[in-house]
């Protein structure tokens, strides 16, 4: 759980254009803004390596302090580089701890290899993988968990069998949501057999032709050609 608040140092930038921004990034800095609340937006730009650590819990609460004021926030969207992932842009969202917000959270499933559908062969499927939930921002989760080890082949889990932390609501349609199936064992397909089946019955039926052909073969005698000859 996010139970404390992480301290994030920043500094304010003016706007600027796309060349100024990638100076900013070569110098190990990455460019953000942060908004909502009561204050107006606020462009910002923040070390790179701090940035990583404060981020590296998923939900966390940041204290993001510019020298003058600090304000809680949380990671509202980022903008990452598509080859080597670094992150490129943030975008920081003010909350108010005392309030609770509407936040995205990982859904895990555990003791798969575990459940006995699986192990007759089955085939387990995870069909939600992110979740909509309401909590206080100190209350929002890095990921929510659902044991499926007792699952059975053909069993349809849905949300409204997942058991939420304490002071958290799930926001998705609990009975129409689904989380996971378990399906019966792929068979070969039909196709494959019949492919298989033609098959053998093509090199039954050549070598059908190559013994009537030998057998006729057979039948006319040896002189035959000489005797057309006279």
């Amino acid at each position: 759980m996010a139970s404390q608040t992480t301290k994030l140092p920043i500094s304010p930038r003016q706007p600027e254009g796309s060349r100024a921004t990638r100076r900013l990034r070569r110098s190990g800095r990455v460019p953000g803004i942060l908004y909502g609340g009561d204050a107006e937006p606020l462009a910002f730009s923040v070390d790179a390596r701090e940035l990583r650590h404060a981020l590296a819990a998923s939900g966390a609460v940041l204290e993001v302090s510019d020298g003058d004021s600090a304000s809680p926030a949380i990671l509202k969207s980022a903008q990452y580089h598509p080859v080597r992932g670094e992150t490129m842009h943030v975008d920081l969202l003010r909350v108010n701890l005392d309030v609770a917000i509407h936040a995205v959270v990982p859904l895990e499933l555990t003791g798969g290899d575990d459940a006995p559908g699986v192990k007759e062969g089955g085939v387990l499927e995870q069909i939600t993988r992110e979740l909509n939930i309401e909590a206080l921002p100190t209350a929002i989760p890095e990921s929510i968990s659902h044991d499926v080890s007792e699952m059975q082949i053909n069993d349809t889990i849905t949300l409204a069998e997942l058991t939420a932390p304490a002071a958290i609501t799930l926001l998705d349609d609990l009975e129409e949501t689904v989380v996971a199936t378990l399906t019966p064992p792929r068979i070969e397909s039909e196709g494959d057999d019949i492919e298989a089946e033609t098959g053998i019955v093509g090199e039954g039926a050549g070598r059908a032709e190559g013994s009537a052909a030998d057998a006729a073969a057979g039948d006319v005698p040896a002189d035959a050609g000489d005797a057309s000859r006279e």
